[in-house]
């Protein structure tokens, strides 16, 4: 049995760990900080775990004979559950090392999924334990004959944290799972609209809340993994309606989930370090949830709903190769670039498939060299997750005072000599101001188009965006579309500057 009481000093330990916590979040808020912040979350977190093991080392009782004929207990560390223990950190330390090392930026959206599954499942299966073994987590204290065994009676307010916890935990694992299948383009970002979802959504919500109210009452195996199953059931059919287009919002939806599940798993297990740490990460992903709707003019509720993000049929419409459009070269955009008084680069997923930051960056260096002055143009939900294109720049060494949000430099394009989009589809279409029919109609885009020139860095003119709608702008008349792999037009542009 693990020991349950927690001295003053883990306490302590506990409470630095969380202001680390809260210092990382701080720190993660800027590019130019965020190296910092990921330092103090580092920190925090190895405070927090090695507390944990210090605090909860596993226990054996012998019982040994005197010398006189009397038992005396003698309790004794438990070196076989401890070695186990370390085991399992050495693997999942290792695992995550060799992870870090070998993952391509490009693939971040669908780690960071990854992790958020593996976050719901760990909840589900501590749940899973303490239900079964509930006097080992301390969450009962009475032990009745039932049929002529031994029965653990769970307090009432641990059943609501249990029911609560594996069902966010399994919400969040099975959503993440469609995520990163989505992500990863296992699966289309065309949503699957099944008929009557949200009838059947709504349905089992509310057979899972009161599921979970009846557990509070009666204990009973079958309304546990009932719990179980629905929850698992319910967070596949919440994200798979989900379309290409609202992405980047599930995937910081999942991050808070994951959070309230290790905070309920906290009261589970007695470890205040879980109930803070999770409660940081369900809020602040829920506040950045907000921020990203907002960014894309969605109602949070639509979305997790499956409301937005359908792909637009445009299968009546005129294809890209009927409509007039101007093809440019390299030596084109050098030369363009290079007369300019100012350049916007608008990077995109493109950019990031491409990993043509590098190269980009070094476009950047040789334009200002040359006199040019050079921004960088971030939608808030570019790419895959939120923060996907500043963290490319960032690692491409791209000065921070060169990257402006949407609201700082939407109003500049107007007087800007050329705009050079590099794979950022969505987040430069005009119809999202104009076409009403659009899945992407209402978010705020950036106003490329009013630049003097546009130019747009695109495999063919074939492919559409991840929200499978056309861009209007390649077809205006201050657009020079330059179709070629992004790195290798990039790399062509800077020999043409040289």
């Amino acid at each position: 049995m693990h020991e349950l009481t927690v001295s003053p000093w883990a306490s302590l330990a506990y409470l630095v760990a969380g202001v680390c916590f809260i210092l990382a979040l701080r720190g993660l808020s800027s590019p130019a900080s965020s190296q910092r912040g990921n330092r103090f979350g580092i920190i925090g977190m190895t405070i927090a775990v090695v507390t944990t093991l210090v605090t909860h080392v596993p226990f054996v009782q012998h019982l040994l004979v005197s010398d006189t004929g009397s038992t005396i207990a003698v309790r004794a560390i438990d070196w076989t559950t401890v070695v186990e223990i370390l085991a399992a950190i050495g693997v999942g330390a290792a695992i995550g090392l060799v992870t870090a090392r070998r993952i391509a930026m490009t693939a971040m959206p669908q780690l960071v999924a990854a992790f958020h599954s593996l976050v719901g499942l760990a909840a589900v299966l501590v749940g899973v334990a303490a239900y079964l073994n509930p006097q080992a987590f301390g969450i009962s204290d009475l032990v009745i004959p039932l049929i002529g065994q031994p029965f653990a009676v769970i307090h009432p307010v641990s059943r609501i944290e249990l029911g609560l916890g594996v069902a966010i935990g399994a919400i969040t694992f099975s959503g993440s799972v469609i995520a990163f299948l989505k992500l990863n383009g296992n699966m289309g970002g065309k949503p699957i609209m099944l008929p009557g979802r949200h009838v059947i959504n709504i349905a089992l919500l509310a057979g899972i809340l009161g599921l979970i109210a009846y557990f509070v009452t009666n204990q009973e195996p079958w309304i546990f993994w009932t719990i179980v199953i629905l929850s698992f059931v319910i967070g596949f059919l919440l994200i798979v309606p989900i379309g290409g287009a609202d992405m980047p919002v599930v995937v910081s939806m999942l991050n808070s989930y994951s959070g309230w599940a290790a905070a309920a798993m906290g009261f589970t297990l007695h470890n205040s370090a879980m109930i803070i740490t999770g409660a940081l990460v369900g809020s602040s992903g829920a506040i950045l949830s907000y921020i990203m709707c907002r960014a894309m003019n969605r109602s949070f509720i639509s979305v997790i709903a499956g409301g937005f993000g359908a792909v637009a049929d445009t299968s009546g419409g005129a294809v890209a190769s009927d409509r007039p459009w101007k093809r440019g070269s390299a030596e084109d955009a050098a030369f363009l670039m290079s007369q300019a008084e100012q350049v916007i680069i608008v990077p995109g997923y493109g950019m990031a498939v491409a990993q043509a930051q590098h190269v980009l960056r070094e476009m950047g260096d040789k334009l200002k060299a040359e006199g040019v002055r050079v921004k960088y143009a971030i939608h808030p939900v570019a790419g895959r997750m939120p923060g996907h294109m500043n963290v490319l720049l960032a690692e491409a060494n791209v000065p921070y005072d060169d990257v402006f949000e949407l609201e700082d430099i939407n109003s500049e394009f107007a007087q800007t000599d050329v705009a050079f989009v590099i794979g950022a589809n969505d987040v430069t279409n005009p119809a999202a101001k104009t076409d009403k029919t659009s899945p992407i109609y209402g978010m705020p885009v950036l106003d490329v188009e009013k630049a003097k020139t546009v130019l747009f860095i695109k495999r063919s003119m074939g492919g559409v965006g991840y929200a499978g709608v056309d861009n209007e702008l390649f077809y205006r008349d201050n657009t020079m579309m330059l179709l070629a792999d992004a790195k290798k037009m990039v790399e062509d542009i800077v020999k043409a500057l040289d």
